[in-house]
């Protein structure tokens, strides 16, 4: 059932590619854990890959829920080949140039016709 709510909380690249895998709450902000599935991009499929753990979490700023400011603590995962070069998929997630989501970045330019270093969404 929570699934269904994280389609309509989640960019769509998000939800059909990462799981949740951790929630935590520090002070007034919520910080969402995700790690993407097991997947091997289909550019790799000819390949013999297997899963080799993943990147360091990359931060993204999302929509506030709930008065408490949203951080995405993203992992992409990584493979290998059998002669050990590594393969990952490439995400193309945040605003350019930002660490907002897409989606929270084209609201804050909308809203305050800039993206705001802080603010209280933000």
């Amino acid at each position: 059932m929570y699934k269904e709510l994280l389609r309509y909380v989640f960019p769509k690249e998000l939800f059909d590619s990462f799981d949740l895998v951790d929630i935590e709450e520090k002070e007034d902000t919520l910080h969402l854990y995700l790690d993407e599935r097991n997947i091997v991009p289909e550019a790799y499929s000819a390949l013999s890959l297997f899963p080799n753990g993943f990147y360091e979490a990359s931060t993204l700023k999302d929509f506030p829920l709930r008065d408490r400011k949203v951080v995405l603590q993203i992992r992409r995962r990584r493979w290998v080949d059998e002669s050990g070069i590594s393969y990952s998929r490439q995400w193309d997630l945040a605003a350019e140039g930002t660490r907002y989501s897409k989606e929270f970045a084209f609201f804050l330019k909308e809203a305050f016709g800039y993206l705001p270093d802080s603010s209280p969404i933000s």
